[in-house]
């Protein structure tokens, strides 16, 4: 069994535990703010960051003991980023959903509900939960899932980042036409890194596409590879969390600090 699959197994039985009525979501989604153009955040800023709020992963293991997700994710948000990733899955990662509704009401920037969706009531659930964004992990899901999911998704006024590793996920996600793709530099079965992954894929995707770079990037050099390769956004959780001044790394891999 691959990492990937092991992380699916647990998320299966989560929510297997925490799932409610379908009637139960419905009326929280109707009580829920309508969801925040994602793309419209995204695209203000030549280089879009999507900070992420993560406290530990399968591969370095404890990364940050966040006691209070809401207030990082208005550090974030003042340090320039334009939207905040919240890792909900618990086993691996030690996120809820509870992370999510805190910093939901802490921010103004869309949100995305990082985790492992691999069954319909998830997305529902994030919606309920106020996400704005909700990630789509091509190597997790089936060719007719991803494009059920991602028509979900729209359908409940969300944005999907459609994450890919390998030049046939690629081809899977430019299928659903979709306005945001992550290339994904870790291979999540086997969570090696490696940063030709960008230059193998990034510029594949058409200029529409808000092109997100996700892995591996800790220093403004490695922004600086990836943007060569065309990318407009990155997505960094560790080098955040573990940053002794936030709003200096936010700068540094912003190349404001040079100004």
């Amino acid at each position: 069994m691959s990492v990937l699959d092991s992380i699916i197994e647990g998320v299966r039985e989560d929510l297997a535990d925490r799932r409610i009525s379908m009637a139960q979501i419905h009326e929280q989604i109707e009580k829920a703010d309508p969801a925040l153009d994602a793309m419209d955040f995204l695209r203000r800023e030549n280089l879009a960051i999507i900070a992420e709020i993560k406290r530990s992963s399968p591969s370095k293991g404890e990364l940050a003991r966040i006691a209070d997700p809401a207030s990082l994710a208005q550090q974030y948000q003042s340090a320039g980023a334009s939207a905040i990733s919240v890792l909900t899955e618990r086993r691996r990662f030690g996120g809820s959903l509870e992370d999510l509704d805190a910093v939901r009401q802490s921010v103004s920037i869309p949100i995305l509900r990082k985790d492992f969706m691999v069954d319909e009531y998830q997305f529902y659930e994030a919606r309920a939960h106020g996400a704005d964004i909700v990630l789509l992990i091509v190597a997790a899901i089936s060719k007719n899932q991803l494009s059920d999911f991602y028509q979900l998704t729209i359908a409940l006024g969300m944005s999907a980042l459609v994450e890919v590793h390998t030049n046939e996920e690629l081809e899977s996600a430019l299928s659903i036409s979709p306005d945001i793709i992550g290339v994904n530099s870790r291979n999540l079965k086997t969570l090696e890194v490696d940063r030709k992954v960008f230059a193998n894929l990034i510029p594949r995707l058409p200029e529409n596409i808000v092109r997100v770079a996700e892995s591996g990037i800790s220093t403004r050099a490695d922004v600086e590879f990836a943007q060569k390769q065309g990318a407009n956004a990155i997505l960094v959780g560790e080098a955040l969390v573990r940053a002794e001044n936030l709003q200096e790394r936010m700068r540094e891999l912003r190349g404001l600090d040079r100004l």
